[in-house]
């Protein structure tokens, strides 16, 4: 008996509204809401069903290397004889001692999605995304960035075959994510005005034009990342941690955690979930300041922060982020800028690396546990989201130049061409 035998369905947050899974609608045809992938309940569940996962690693091995795809049968099980896969996915759960002492947790673990083969998360997403444009026979990709989508829509659309066209707010994007996309041969639109704008005018053309949104709107998207969690979990034993911590600005991360949550509970992957917490840069934080009014509204803002991943001001899954802490009894709050950056040279310094965004995730916890939200013994797992070579333009500030980001800096050291100049400076890292 296999695990899908129906297919799922496109269903509207908003007014319920239903479509097939090869509808290219970007929202709701009847409303304009966002649309969600509806599954059918697994035809096994709990100890089977997590057996599955592991059987489809032996009996596929081509597909399955890919850790979105070795979960098709709840993500997209009408696609995954054809998937566009590079493979993804597959990443590690690291804990370094150093990173759990400045944090204050004991065992944190990083789960490290710049390991993807793009560098970033939006890898696991993007894999199922241009999948069903394939499928569907799409004219185009195309996405509004601010640098890790573009560089993950560049590669996939590669290569499918595809044409994929990016817009990008003109010189907001980090070096290191505007050169992949230009690599991988991505038509790259600079747009004059921010991320909310280029998300804006795509939405538009996706919906004149024929070309298929990519965007974590689109609602497979959220299927792909929803894997960090399974994947995870799987590495666990199915075992979850009391936390998990991660990054947040458009919340489309957020919302697929809730969802898997939800689904792995649902169908007996887990007996209880962990607490999710989104954490937020303060200059583009505009989810903790909802958070904090008990979510009665959002007001959107207009972004400032060095963490160019999560600089956005007008999150478009708002209203399925906060099923999702809601759901799962999370917390929402805000870092400066300062504290993401101490994170992150911790971090790095501890041989793991990762972008500045997704250190929010590590300097959450660090606050958190100052504040005794987390209990020593707790058991707390960190997404980091994008990989250290993602912001080049950060590294250089911090470590090279002169200036406000320089107190963590490692500079290069100018030395004579002898022996002696060596061993002055063994000397002195001695001391």
């Amino acid at each position: 008996m296999g695990v899908i035998t129906k297919l799922p369905q496109q269903v509207c947050d908003d007014c319920a509204a239903t479509t097939n899974d090869r509808d290219a609608a970007p929202r709701c045809r009847a409303c304009g809401g966002l649309l969600s992938l509806v599954h059918p309940p697994p035809e096994v569940r709990g100890a089977a069903l997590r057996a599955s996962f592991a059987d489809a690693c032996c009996a596929r091995p081509s597909r399955t290397a890919s850790g979105v795809w070795r979960f098709g049968a709840i993500v997209h099980p009408g696609a995954v004889d054809d998937a566009v896969s590079h493979p993804e996915g597959n990443t590690p759960l690291i804990g370094r001692e150093a990173i759990g002492a400045w944090a204050g947790v004991d065992g944190l673990l990083l789960k490290h999605e710049g390991h993807n083969p793009t560098g970033s998360f939006k890898d696991r997403g993007m894999t199922v995304a241009v999948t069903q444009a394939r499928r569907i026979g799409a004219r185009a990709v195309a996405c509004a960035s601010t640098g890790n989508t573009s560089a993950s829509l560049a590669a996939y659309a590669a290569q499918a075959g595809m044409t994929g066209l990016v817009f990008i707010p003109e010189g907001q994007v980090a070096l290191g994510k505007l050169t992949q996309t230009l690599a991988y041969g991505a038509r790259t639109l600079m747009i004059q005005g921010d991320f909310d704008a280029c998300l804006r005018l795509v939405q538009e053309a996706g919906e004149s034009l024929g070309v298929y949104l990519v965007n974590s709107i689109n609602p497979f998207r959220l299927e792909g990342q929803k894997t960090i969690v399974l994947e995870l979990l799987q590495q666990l034993d199915w075992d979850p941690p009391e936390w998990l911590v991660l990054p947040a600005g458009n919340l489309g991360n957020t919302a697929a955690f809730g969802k898997a949550l939800e689904e792995a509970k649902a169908w007996g992957l887990i007996t209880r979930v962990p607490r999710l917490v989104s954490v937020q840069a303060a200059g583009a934080a505009p989810f903790a300041a909802a958070f904090e009014r008990g979510f009665d509204h959002l007001d959107t803002l207009t972004p400032e922060t060095l963490a160019t991943a999560i600089r956005i001001g007008a999150p478009a899954s708002y209203d399925r982020a906060v099923r999702a802490i809601r759901g799962t009894d999370g917390l929402v709050l805000s870092c400066t800028d300062s504290e993401i950056l101490e994170a992150k040279a911790v971090i790095d310094r501890a041989g793991v690396g990762c972008e500045p965004a997704s250190a929010a995730s590590v300097a959450g916890v660090r606050k958190l546990r100052a504040q005794g939200t987390i209990k020593e013994g707790d058991r707390v797992v960190a997404v980091l989201t994008g990989h250290i070579l993602k912001d080049p333009g950060i590294l250089q500030r911090m470590h090279v130049e002169d200036g406000p980001l320089s107190s963590n800096a490692n500079r290069p050291i100018l030395v004579a061409p002898t022996l002696a100049a060596i061993e002055a400076v063994l000397t002195s890292l001695d001391r």
